[in-house]
């Protein structure tokens, strides 16, 4: 049974202090469902992405969806949590209910408001996703492990400081294309690259300019049978997801590679039966952007070590043979981390729809999402192909 995208809804990513997160919730819920053209009624499952850890006293949010329509009263809600890939363990949780048999229509819908938090708690939050028996004490938090692994890559490959400012200033300008960003600001490539009061270091080898943002948003998803996308206005298909968890300390892993996002790639990748190069344009986890560049060693599109290539090279960039994070990713879009998995999925959709405005890449029939949690424990793969 295949599963297909029919319907979806993006907020804009950023400060969003007039909405709650179920005022969220119920907006994205309803905005998908209209866009999919589906009654409340037909939905069989809803799966919430919810990081939560401590960004609200709400610690139980699966059936404030029910709020958007009378109808999704008594259908099976459930919440899905797996750090920062936990918008893509919502979509792919419905994409197994639905190529089980279990549902012909499922609602996802991926949330965060950590906005209200300053940085100091946030960060703390954040820090839940490590292994916190080893890693909590890391000074400077997520960004410090990030800061750590950096350093790492950089003692074994070289200094790549000139790169990561290059994907900085690609991300932004990618995002000046995106009206659902939240930073729609051009950083050059020199200012990224220099440091300065504005673009201080944070950890390691880290700037600023270098670390996502953190934001509040809401995207959400209907995902359905293939019968039910047949009918549909629109369909995006689903043809390979890959699961791949590693283990949770650092200090088990060689962090100058990210061998669990690597294996799911070539999972995902053999399951579509295709190779990387045949997608046209992958939203990728830039956290961090020493991350983005790890991805493209781990996705294969280079050699370890040498992902820098594809930067200095134009592969990524929107004209290049695999534009990579044309929405802004992670660094400029904004990164809710409840919602980033289904917002990956969502652009992914558009873009396949041939409704992604100005950051549409043109002709783009494949698309390939990796969405990670923690710093490369959870690794998701989707490949997503036009349906008609």
């Amino acid at each position: 049974m295949t599963a297909c995208l029919i319907g979806w809804y993006h907020s804009k990513f950023g400060k969003l202090a007039d909405q709650s997160l179920e005022q969220l919730m119920i907006t994205a819920a309803q905005g998908a469902l209209a866009d999919a053209g589906v009654a409340a009624a037909d939905i069989d499952d809803i799966f919430v992405g919810h990081f939560n850890s401590g960004f609200s006293e709400q610690d139980f949010a699966s059936s404030l969806v029910l709020g958007a329509d009378p109808d999704l009263r008594f259908k099976r809600a459930t919440r899905v949590e797996n750090a920062c890939a936990t918008g893509s363990a919502a979509i792919h949780a419905a994409v197994n209910a639905v190529r089980s048999g279990q549902s012909r229509l499922a609602l996802v819908v991926g949330v965060e408001k950590m906005t209200h938090l300053d940085s100091v708690a946030a960060g703390n939050n954040l820090l839940h996703a490590c292994y916190v028996a080893e890693e909590a004490g890391i000074t400077g938090g997520f960004t410090g492990v990030f800061g750590r692994i950096a350093d790492l890559h950089f003692q074994k490959y070289g200094d790549r400081s000139d790169t990561l400012a290059r994907i900085a200033a690609k991300n932004h300008s990618n995002a000046m294309g995106n009206p659902l960003a939240q930073m729609q600001k051009e950083l050059s490539y020199d200012f990224c690259r220099t440091v300065s009061d504005k673009n201080p270091i944070v950890a390691g080898p880290l700037r600023r300019t270098d670390c996502s943002l953190i934001s509040d948003g809401v995207a959400a998803v209907v995902i359905s049978s293939s019968d039910v996308a047949l009918g549909a206005k629109k369909a995006v298909a689903v043809r390979a997801i890959a699961q791949v968890n590693d283990y949770m300390p650092m200090s088990k892993r060689d962090m100058t590679h990210l061998e669990g996002a690597a294996l799911a790639w070539k999972k995902a990748l053999a399951s579509a039966h295709i190779k990387l190069l045949d997608l046209d344009v992958v939203e990728t986890h830039d956290c961090f952007t020493v991350a983005e560049l790890m991805e493209y060693e781990a996705m294969g599109l280079t050699a370890p070590g040498e992902g820098y290539k594809a930067v200095d090279e134009g592969w990524v960039f929107k004209d290049g043979k695999l534009p990579v994070n044309v929405s802004g990713g992670l660094k400029a879009k904004g990164h809710p981390i409840g919602a980033t998995g289904v917002s990956m999925h969502a652009l992914q959709a558009m873009q396949l729809t041939n409704t992604a405005g100005g950051i549409q890449v043109n002709d783009a029939e494949l698309a390939g999402i990796f969405n990670m949690g923690g710093a490369g424990v959870a690794n998701y793969v989707t490949i997503l192909q036009s349906f008609r």
